[in-house]
């Protein structure tokens, strides 16, 4: 084991140099014309873009430029040229609005869906079964915007069941915390939770045909005792590392469009209103931390699963 994630630890980390090579290449070598331009935003004067030219070495061969942007990222001397906020500060300041948005969606998305899943193998073929499959199909096809917008309106702001829009920090208020993050955590749930369903659905269908499941049936284990010991926890296997997967990529940058529909002020309306402001050095940052995120996860994910499940392993 030990051997398995010094490994993956290792391809991990030539992994964040090539995002991070990728992400300077797409902010300053791959667009035509002069980056100090692109990032002085709208209307620059030729004083700002010399003095942006120069502060981000512009001017220096490609690889000190590489350089000093990942300096300037590590070191958080990076600064917005549309508000003169220190961008590494806002990402921090809004990274538990993102995070809370995130887990209590990924727990809801999770359960519903081993829930929803679970149900629908047991079931399988009969009418609840082809309900959930349209639910699920319904789920995935429905943009998470527009159901946002819709529940913010109707919800929040006609019938005012629910706040409309806004956060409250959780060591503020825990309970007006949850009460603000409601909509949103079952908006962006919806857009997973029958994925969940039909993945473990299959999962388990596959697991009640297995051998081992026949053999535990043939010594009179009951079939509640068959499904949650030996067929569930087996199945849960992928189900949990797709969780880790999609938790990332939400964190990581999937979850902006909820944030705006929400007015929640986390990273992904952070780097959408820097976006909207041709505002280069908050979306660089953004996007680089974002990437960062989802690597890192992703590579925690797959120590996890080789430790539940051994046979992953290399030999």
């Amino acid at each position: 084991m030990a051997a398995f994630v010094v490994r993956r630890l290792s391809s991990m980390a030539l992994v964040l140099f090539t995002v991070s090579v990728l992400v300077f290449a797409v902010f300053n070598v791959i667009p035509n014309g002069d980056p100090a331009v692109r990032m002085a935003g709208q209307a620059p004067s030729d004083f700002e873009i010399q003095a942006i030219r120069q502060e981000w070495g512009f001017d220096e061969p490609v690889w000190v430029q590489y350089a000093t942007m990942m300096r300037k990222l590590a070191t958080g001397d990076v600064v917005s040229y549309f508000t003169q906020a220190n961008v590494v500060d806002e990402i921090v300041r809004g990274a538990p609005h993102t995070f809370s948005l995130a887990i209590g969606a990924a727990l809801i998305w999770f359960a519903v869906g081993v829930v929803l899943g679970l149900v629908s193998a047991v079931r399988a073929g009969r009418a609840s079964d082809r309900l959930i499959t349209v639910l699920a199909v319904i789920g995935v096809s429905v943009p998470g915007f527009w159901v946002g917008a819709l529940a913010n309106h109707y919800l929040g702001f006609r019938l005012g069941i629910f706040p409309n829009g806004g956060y409250v920090p959780l060591t503020e208020n825990p309970l007006r915390w949850a009460y603000h993050l409601v909509l949103p955590w079952l908006t962006l749930a919806l857009l997973l939770t029958g994925v969940y369903a039909r993945v473990l659905r299959t999962h388990l269908l596959d697991t009640l045909s297995a051998s081992h499941v026949q053999a535990a049936r043939a010594k009179g284990i009951t079939g509640r005792q068959v499904l949650l010991r030996h067929v569930l926890r087996n199945s849960l296997i992928p189900v949990v590392t797709l969780w880790g997967l999609d938790f990332g990529v939400v964190v990581g940058g999937g979850a902006i469009l909820i944030e705006a529909v929400f007015d929640l002020e986390g990273v992904g309306q952070y780097a959408a209103q820097a976006i909207g402001d041709l505002d280069v050095p908050p979306v660089l940052a953004v996007t680089l931390f974002g990437a960062f995120f989802i690597v890192v996860v992703n590579a925690l994910v797959d120590i996890a699963y080789a430790w539940l499940d051994p046979r992953v392993r290399p030999r």
